[in-house]
């Protein structure tokens, strides 16, 4: 059989991205060889304007939906019973795309409102997961996009996204400015408050 067909029987048998390594030592091939393969098996589905492509996602592999399937897929997302991305949840994946690692309160600064729903629903669709803890007072949690994000929009990693209109760029940076500067603002109004408690109880 050829190598090219054992690597989309292996990546459809799989569903999740696979690590280069691994499928080279599976297929006793060599990672260069690899590479050659993967290529092939590329420049197949492009040329045969097949469903199927063959995306990279940093040092792994994944078969994904080509871009041309993607109106009868929204259709079918549609349909009663399926799960959508509305406007909301688009708006605030791509704040946590564009500013990760973020907190829902950069998240809600930038947009104007709570996101606590979007933000919900975005880790209920594996599209975002938790990274860790601000340093700062109530240690807020840190959000950032997933391998999922990276299969379902075909980017190979975050570095990749489009580059945003200028003043947007302005707009949203201005806003995480404004969270951070509040932070800190807290941050002196706290040590202020626990000079001052010493002080009492120094005097007392």
């Amino acid at each position: 059989m050829r190598r090219e067909s054992i690597l989309e029987g292996i990546l459809f048998a799989m569903g999740s991205p696979v690590d280069g390594a691994l499928l080279a030592e599976t297929m006793e091939i060599s990672p260069e060889e690899l590479e050659k393969v993967a290529a092939s098996l590329a420049a197949e589905y492009e040329k045969e304007e097949r469903g199927l492509r063959l995306l990279r996602l940093e040092n792994k592999w994944q078969l994904s939906t080509a871009k041309g399937c993607y109106e009868a897929l929204i259709r079918l997302i549609k349909k009663p019973g399926q799960p959508a991305l509305t406007d909301v949840v688009l708006e605030t994946l791509a704040i946590i795309a564009y500013k990760q690692p973020v907190t829902k309160g950069d998240i809600e600064r930038i947009r104007g409102v709570s996101s606590d729903h979007a933000v919900n629903k975005l880790v209920e669709f594996g599209l975002v997961e938790e990274a860790g803890r601000l340093n700062a007072p109530g240690r807020p949690i840190l959000f950032k996009t997933t391998e999922e994000f990276l299969r379902r929009f075909q980017i190979s990693e975050a570095g990749d996204l489009p580059l945003l209109d200028p003043v947007q760029e302005e707009e949203i940076a201005a806003a995480v400015e404004s969270e951070v500067a509040g932070q800190e603002q807290t941050e002196k109004l706290a040590r202020a408050e626990a000079e001052v408690s010493e002080s009492v109880q120094v005097e007392v």
